[in-house]
């Protein structure tokens, strides 16, 4: 069995590959932004021909980190979606928690909701909030409903019915109505059995929205792989079959910055990190998150304004990649992103048409990318081209070409500072006392200055840091996550009613893991209680086991600073995460050296600046560097997936598992 870990980036698409007793293999293409797939595909055949299967191989076990979900809804191009809700109740997705993004906008305005008010229809029946029904729902009447939205255009529906969680009768009677039409439907029970009805509602739209432009991605795939696996990485860091993902395919959101997360602090644990802040940044995008100890979890998320509440890793993007292009602002002053040159045209240096100067050519300028050794040396650039780029931008803005290559970084770099005091300092941690985990292609060339910006003394940087997203498909086990609405008195919770729910749920999640190719014997189960005091709008989600109140308190605690003893607690909601443990690839590492790299890892040398300072640094290839070697800058560290850069000042130790662990403390 052949398994290739796959994630379509904004410029890129990377997969890692490795046989049961084979070598680890690593192929970066560019993506494909008008069909991801293809990229996919083009890797897929180049991995086949490399190993020998031919054109059509079979038996390989595909994963994948897809970013066609994301995509559908902030480019808004998701299926015409109409949504059926208790009367009265159809515009609960308009109304929302009436939040304004932009507070001190005066002439703020929404934009049209992706279910615009004419696919908004009215199912007669209601459930009360004990679960009683308080008016019955009949088939004729579910059939009405039906047809008219048939009629109405729509191609996919959400089924979203107040108090559905705890009687969802109403919702199936009218999934299976809508069946009988030939739609595709999800149901808010399905989907989010919680209560908040906007919030559900809102994950349900979201779900029905881009789950059949998924489905036709994924049946596509499926098709041109004919005789493989194919799995697809969630936004909670598991994976699960392709059929599933075309359901839930709410759950794929941040599929790929998931691999990432996943992949980063798994080996960061084996090289003895388990504290850190994971950095990843690609071309047209960075994702930061906090890991102290474990994947942080979210069910507070939101894309393009849409709350999403399935269980995601909390992960904070921003704007800030290679690609990222520099313009002048409104003001005059020099800014660096959102908006990116991608994969295509790209970075001028890539020579595919790009004018705009972004943060790689920028790099190029100074010396700190070598354009012989970019993607192994499978990737020509153009350095002249890039050359006249930025020179032409200084002559405009009155700077030198240096110093405008050099505040090009320096705002980038200041764009990823603020994200990642967001994930830190915000939420009560001090950046300092963690490690810096860099990776993605861009990742390595400003870890240092970045670290050295945020006062951290510590940077880690594992093998293959632009394919550790792939990686992290490769490392992933398969997740199923399930929750129930009891708002119970903690009080009042009889643990053996607790303990029955929980196991209801468990049997459940095994028929799931079944459902998804895991043995009964790999399967392991997670509880987790959501807790507040009684009055508080939030909860607090804690573990299950001992005083769930004292650890709720405990966790109140060091949030927000106090907690208020004696105050009644309310259990809200049991959560519960299936796991199928799955077989981790281990990666072999180089036999030690001693402190001096070997002859053979040194390429010689390039004019770089630094601080507006000229100066030598030196070349190695990092795939010669053995365990034990020190590097001190300035140098310039190639290889294939990444370039990793040591500024004056900084030094570098190669770990026994091949990760650099990079000391600032001078």
């Amino acid at each position: 069995m052949i398994t290739i870990g796959v994630d379509t980036g904004g410029t890129f698409t990377d997969f890692i590959y490795r046989s049961a007793d084979g070598p680890v293999g690593t192929y970066k293409t560019l993506s494909t932004p008008h069909n991801p797939s293809e990229a996919v595909l083009a890797g897929i055949r180049h991995i086949a021909r490399v190993l020998g299967l031919g054109e059509r191989p079979a038996g390989l076990c595909v994963v994948h980190g897809s970013t066609v979900a994301t995509n559908a809804i902030l480019e808004r191009k998701g299926a015409p979606t109409a949504l059926v809700a208790n009367a009265g109740f159809t515009d609960v997705i308009e109304i929302g928690r009436q939040n304004r993004t932009r507070l001190y906008d005066l002439a703020y305005a929404r934009e049209p909701h992706i279910v615009p008010p004419a696919l908004r229809f009215a199912a007669p029946g209601r459930v009360g909030s004990d679960g009683g029904e308080i008016a019955p729902l009949a088939e004729t009447q579910a059939r009405d409903v039906a047809a008219q939205v048939r009629a109405s255009g729509a191609e996919s529906v959400a089924v979203c019915l107040l108090f559905s969680f705890l009687r969802p009768e109403h919702e199936r009677l009218l999934g299976d109505a809508l069946r009988a039409q030939g739609l595709p439907v999800s149901l808010s029970h399905e989907i989010l059995a919680e209560f908040r009805e906007f919030e559900r509602t809102s994950t349900t739209v979201v779900n029905a929205y881009v789950s059949p432009i998924m489905t036709r991605y994924l049946t596509d795939l499926l098709a041109a792989t004919r005789g493989n696996a194919l799995s697809v990485m969630q936004s909670n860091g598991g994976s699960i079959s392709a059929e599933t993902a075309m359901r839930e395919s709410v759950r794929t959101i941040l599929s790929g910055p998931a691999g990432g997360a996943v992949g980063g602090l798994e080996t960061a644990r084996r090289a003895g990190f388990d504290r850190l802040i994971g950095f990843d940044m690609g071309g047209t995008s960075t994702d930061v998150c906090l890991m102290d100890g474990g994947l942080p979890m979210t069910t507070q998320s939101a894309i393009a304004g849409y709350p999403v509440k399935v269980p995601m890793i909390d992960i904070h993007t921003v704007g800030a990649g290679g690609g990222s292009i520099a313009r002048r602002d409104a003001g005059g002053s020099l800014a660096v992103g959102p908006e990116s040159a991608g994969a295509a045209p790209g970075p001028v240096c890539y020579g595919r048409g790009g004018t705009g100067v972004t943060v790689t050519d920028a790099n190029l300028y100074l010396g700190r990318i070598v354009p012989d050794h970019f993607l192994g040396g499978g990737m020509a650039l153009d350095e002249p081209a890039a050359r006249r780029a930025v020179e032409a931008m200084a002559s405009g803005l009155g700077l030198g070409p240096a110093e405008l290559a050099e505040g090009i970084l320096a705002v980038a770099n200041a764009n990823m500072e603020r994200a990642i005091r967001v994930i830190s300092v915000e939420k009560g941690y001090d950046p300092r006392e963690f490690t810096l985990l860099s990776f993605g292609g861009a990742g390595g060339m400003h870890c240092a200055e970045l670290a050295r910006l945020l006062g951290m003394e510590r940077v880690f940087i594992p093998a293959n840091p632009g394919l550790l997203s792939a990686v992290g498909m490769l490392l992933a086990d398969v997740v199923k996550d399930a929750s129930r609405t009891v708002m119970l008195g903690a009080a009042e919770a009889a643990p053996a009613e607790l303990e029955a729910l929980f196991a209801a749920m468990e049997a459940r999640g095994l028929d799931e893991l079944r459902a998804e190719g895991v043995r009964p014997e790999n399967a392991a189960f997670e509880r987790y209680l959501d807790m507040r005091y009684k009055g508080q709008s939030f909860e607090l989600t804690v573990p299950w086991g001992g005083d769930p109140v004292e650890a709720f308190e405990a966790v109140h605690e060091r949030h927000y600073g106090h907690r208020n003893p004696g105050k009644p607690v309310e259990l809200v909601n049991l959560r519960l995460r299936s796991r199928g443990r799955q077989d981790k690839p281990v990666f072999p590492a180089p036999p030690p050296g001693d402190a001096t790299p070997p002859r053979a890892a040194r390429l010689g040398a390039r004019p770089a600046i630094f601080g507006n300072a000229p100066c030598e640094a030196q070349i190695l290839n990092r795939a010669r560097l053995r365990p034990g070697n020190i590097i001190s800058g300035p140098a310039i560290i190639t290889e294939y997936s990444a370039t990793i850069v040591l500024p004056p000042g900084t030094t570098a130790t190669v770990l026994p598992c091949s990760g650099l662990s990079l000391d600032l403390a001078s």
